[in-house]
């Protein structure tokens, strides 16, 4: 399933953040959100979210306008991992996984054995086999966010939209969650769409990097889509510095002290 923008203008009432921007999400596509702070990363993926309106254009999620989609059936279609922690106190691992499932629930919340074997499964796929039981409070901030992806593949979405997922990581911890998301892109068609502000992981590990920055007009801010290697000659216009310098070879960001 596609996820298209078109001439899409993001921001609030009274406040243009960034746009028109024109790009699409491919099935079985792992693509990095990058661009400088302040640049409109968060307000993107909210709007993808739909948890605040765009303000010109339209964001198509197939063949339908995401706003004219009700909000039970997008939560079968979209999933979304947030870095904020929300209040886990007592709640086990496989408890906090099954609520993945509330969109096929019935009025009381009860899973039903269908539900539980996919609870299961994504807690195989995401391999917190051993961690199933232990309460969420005990959990290390490598192993929460594996969890709530875990919550998000039981939700059965095409579509996850995940919000700095490496922050707060060590840097094994990292690569770890990069390449888990990169293989389950690939390995079970979904399209992944994060922000991260890791350059060099989302260089190593992206099928398609999102490049949104500052144009020469400060209040008007351009989004470049593309594989790192196609996009090899704009990344050091968007994160210039005078101690940075671009490998354009092997892609990555040398640091000049």
């Amino acid at each position: 399933m596609k996820y298209e923008l078109r001439d899409l203008v993001i921001g609030y009432p009274g406040h243009e953040v960034a746009g028109p921007m024109t790009a699409t999400l491919c099935e079985g596509e792992l693509a990095c959100l990058l661009g400088p702070n302040g640049a409109g990363k968060s307000t993107l993926l909210r709007t993808l979210a739909a948890f605040q309106p765009a303000l010109a254009g339209e964001i198509r999620l197939g063949n339908r306008e995401l706003g004219q989609i009700p909000a039970r059936e997008l939560s079968t279609l979209v999933g979304v991992v947030l870095t904020e922690r929300i209040k886990t106190q007592g709640i086990s691992v496989r408890e906090m996984v099954g609520m993945g499932r509330m969109p096929y629930t019935n009025f009381w919340g009860r899973l039903t054995a269908k539900d539980q074997k996919h609870v299961e499964l994504a807690i195989g796929q995401v391999g917190i086999e051993a961690l199933a039981e232990r309460r969420m409070q005990t959990l290390s901030d490598g192993e929460r966010q594996k969890v709530m992806i875990a919550k998000t593949l039981a939700q059965e979405t095409p579509i996850i939209l995940l919000d700095e997922p490496t922050a707060f990581l060590d840097f094994p911890s990292k690569v770890e969650m990069m390449l888990l998301l990169r293989r389950l892109a690939h390995e079970m068609g979904k399209s992944i769409f994060l922000s991260t502000h890791d350059l060099d992981l989302a260089l190593q590990t992206a099928d398609s990097l999102w490049l949104l920055g500052a144009t020469g007009n400060e209040l008007r801010r351009e989004l470049l889509v593309g594989t790192p290697r196609e996009l090899v000659d704009d990344l050091p216009r968007f994160f210039s510095s005078e101690h940075l310098d671009f490998d354009t070879e092997h892609l990555r960001f040398n640091i000049h002290i």
